[in-house]
C-alpha cells in the first residue's frame, strides 16, 4: 500500500497522542508519562507505515490465539488490585518494568481479524468478551459490544448481533464488580482537564473526536473494519467518561496506542 494511503491511519494516533502528551507535560505529570506515550507512538507509526496483515488462514488464526492468550494472561501472571466493591481486578499484562492494559492492547487487532472473517467474527468477539469477564473490565466489555454493533451494522450478521446483546449484559455485570479508584493522568482525563481549563478539555476532546472520525471515514480499509474499529474506540471513550476507566491516547498508557497501532498496520487482510 502506498504511504500516502497510510497517512490517515497515522494521523489517527498522532493528533490525540501529541495533544495528550503536551497536556501531561504542562499539567505536572511525572516526566516519563508523556515520554512513554510518545515512544509508543513512534513504534506504532513505524508499523502503520510499513506493516501488513497476516495473509494465510494459519497466520490469522495464530495471531488471534496469541492475542486471546495475552488477554487471559493477567488472570494468572498479572498484578491485581481490589475494586471499590471489594472484588479482585486483573487487567494488566506485565512487560518488563511496565504493565499494559490487556484489553486495549489486544482488542483492536482482534476486531480487525473478526471483521475480515465472516465465519469466525462472532466466536472471536465472544471469546474476547469471555476473557474480559475474567478480569473484569467493563470498558473493554462495552468497547467489544460497540465493535460488534458497528460490525453488525455493515454485515447484518445475526450471530454478531447476538454477541452484541450478550456483551451488553456481560459488561453491565463487569461494571458492577470491576470499578477501581481513578489514577491521575490515566482515568477521567477529560473531567480533570475541564477542571483546569475548559478550552484545554475541548482541545483534548476534539483530538479524540478526530481520531474517531478518521477511523470511521478516512483510513484505507474496508467498511466493516472501519465501523468495527470505530465502535471499539467509541466504547472505550464512553466508559472513560462515565466511570473510572483509562482514557485512550490522551491519558497515560502505552497499551491503547500500541493496540490501535497494531490494528491500523494490518493492511489488506483478505476476506474469509
Amino acid at each position: 500500500m502506498p504511504w500516502r494511503d497510510r497517512f490517515p491511519a497515522a494521523l489517527t494516533l498522532v493528533i490525540p497522542v501529541v495533544f495528550g502528551a503536551a497536556w501531561m507535560a504542562a499539567g505536572g505529570a511525572p516526566v516519563h508519562f508523556p515520554l512513554v506515550n510518545l515512544g509508543a507512538l513512534v513504534l506504532s507509526l513505524l508499523w502503520i507505515m510499513t506493516g501488513r496483515g497476516p495473509h494465510t488462514a494459519f497466520s490469522r488464526h495464530l495471531l488471534a490465539v496469541v492475542l486471546l492468550l495475552v488477554m487471559v494472561a493477567p488472570v494468572v501472571i498479572g498484578p491485581q488490585v481490589t475494586s471499590i466493591s471489594g472484588d479482585r481486578v486483573v487487567r494488566w499484562f506485565p512487560l518488563g518494568n511496565i504493565t499494559l492494559h490487556a484489553g486495549m492492547l489486544t482488542t483492536p487487532a482482534l476486531i480487525v481479524l473478526a471483521a475480515r472473517n465472516s465465519k469466525l467474527a462472532a466466536p472471536i468477539i465472544l471469546a474476547a468478551l469471555l476473557a474480559t469477564l475474567l478480569q473484569p473490565d467493563a470498558a473493554t466489555g462495552f468497547a467489544l459490544t460497540f465493535a460488534a454493533v458497528g460490525l453488525h451494522h455493515v454485515t447484518k450478521d445475526w450471530k454478531v448481533g447476538l454477541v452484541s446483546i450478550l456483551g451488553f449484559f456481560a459488561s453491565i455485570t463487569m461494571a458492577l464488580h470491576g470499578e477501581i479508584a481513578p489514577q491521575p493522568f490515566v482515568e477521567r482525563v477529560l473531567v480533570e482537564a475541564a477542571k483546569q481549563d475548559l478550552l484545554l478539555a475541548a482541545a483534548l476532546a476534539i483530538s479524540l473526536i478526530s481520531a474517531f472520525l478518521l477511523i470511521l471515514f478516512a483510513i484505507s480499509v474496508v467498511r466493516e473494519v472501519r465501523f468495527a474499529l470505530a465502535g471499539l474506540l467509541f466504547g472505550f471513550l464512553i466508559m472513560s467518561l462515565m466511570s473510572n476507566y483509562p482514557t485512550p491516547f490522551i491519558g497515560y498508557g502505552a497499551a491503547p496506542i500500541l493496540g490501535f497501532g497494531l490494528a491500523l498496520g494490518l493492511h489488506r487482510i483478505p476476506a474469509r
